[in-house]
């Protein structure tokens, strides 16, 4: 039984159905906004996701300013126009729709906005001073997780780095997860951020920082994707099975913000720096891999993993059911078409030896379930970068 002592935060209010989003309006209000913020991505307007929010906060005679300037692997210097548009229109409220990086960058701004200087201040724990912002999320992904964590990661462009602002002042206070705006997205999105919320599931669930409340969390959230994410991704009347990747996805959100990460965000978190790979793509690459090395570390909540998954791990060996674990995400990568190596997605070996120390800077090396050193790192991409699982 568990014997630590352990904090579970959940302080996001979670609200979820189809077209639930048209309610922004009274939402909006709820919170005392009347000036607000929208951030967002140009592929998010291009696909006309906002139109009927913006029409919906119109009708609450509500104004709004949108900024869509979002990028993936989300910039300092992005973070800072953000600041200067809701400093232009007086923002009381910010509205992140899209992603991660959409709602990091959100996060972001808030904090450069209320507390002023440059987000790479406020890098860590410990560094925001006074409130922020209410602000609202609404994932148009399945995989992201940030509608409910405390934490925005950003990226140093001058020094290709992606670090982290932990604080709870940055959770959001509201989460809309409205299914009818991601049963469109492309299958491979779909794919990529799915393997993301597996990832974060994954990863919480066997950290060394898990508890039991981020177990059950992490547990269900992957059970739902296992048995959504194909369905999600090929299916053509998908509604119901991204709207329960949806939910997975809010759940491992709130079962890693509690229980921690592990190796596959510390190196993914660099490739996304140093050669824009997606959040999403190099955390389903990667999963696997990790996953390989840290089953010895602790195979009875590999197993766990396994069953969950559906495979039949009756009579087996600790250790062989725990790597029933890891085919079960093999298989799962494989059917909705995850590229099987960091090669064919831009990472070359040139720049290695700094992804790996660029790894090593991270917190989430120190709450992976198995001790690792720089060389294991090394290892770990070059086994990630040539197939070699």
């Amino acid at each position: 039984m568990f014997s630590k002592t352990a904090v579970f935060r959940m302080n996001t209010r979670v609200v979820s159905g189809e077209g639930e989003a048209l309610n922004i309006g009274a939402y909006v209000r709820e919170l005392g906004g009347s000036k607000v913020l929208i951030v967002t991505d140009k592929g998010i307007m291009d696909a006309g996701l906002l139109s009927d929010i913006q029409d919906k906060l119109s009708e609450a005679g509500i104004d709004f300013k949108v900024f869509s300037d979002v990028l993936p692997n989300p910039p300092t210097n992005v973070v800072a126009q953000g600041a200067e548009v809701a400093a232009m229109v007086n923002a009381d409220l910010l509205l992140a729709v899209g992603g991660g990086s959409s709602i990091d960058t959100a996060k972001a701004v808030n904090v450069v906005y209320t507390h002023g200087g440059n987000i790479k201040d406020y890098a860590g724990i410990g560094k925001i001073n006074k409130p922020t912002l209410p602000l609202i999320a609404i994932p148009t992904t399945c995989g992201t997780g940030s509608e409910v964590t405390w934490s925005s990661v950003i990226t140093d462009e001058e020094d290709q780095f992606k670090f982290a602002v932990f604080s709870g002042d940055l959770i959001p206070e509201l989460a809309i997860i409205d299914p009818g705006l991601m049963k469109d997205l492309p299958p491979a999105l779909i794919a990529s951020t799915g393997l993301d919320a597996l990832t974060h599931a994954i990863e919480a669930y066997v950290s060394a920082q898990a508890q039991p409340m981020s177990d059950a969390f992490a547990i269900y959230a992957i059970e739902l994707i296992v048995n959504n994410l194909r369905s999600a991704v090929h299916y053509q009347d998908n509604l119901k099975y991204i709207g329960n990747m949806a939910i997975a996805s809010t759940m491992a959100g709130a079962a890693f913000t509690n229980g921690s990460l592990g190796l596959v965000h510390a190196m993914a978190h660099p490739l996304g720096g140093v050669f824009d790979i997606a959040h999403g793509i190099a955390n389903a690459i990667l999963l696997p891999y990790v996953m390989k090395f840290n089953l010895v570390a602790n195979p009875g909540k590999f197993a766990d993993i396994a069953a969950a998954m559906g495979e039949s791990i009756e009579g087996l060996h600790e250790l062989q059911a725990a790597e029933r674990a890891l085919h079960a995400v093999q298989s799962l990568s494989l059917d909705v078409g995850i590229p099987t190596n960091l090669k064919d997605v831009g990472m070359t070996l040139d720049k290695l030896d700094k992804v790996a120390a660029d790894a090593m800077r991270s917190k989430n090396v120190f709450s992976n379930p198995r001790r690792n050193t720089l060389q294991d790192i090394k290892k770990l991409f070059e086994d990630a970068y040539y197939g070699n699982l």
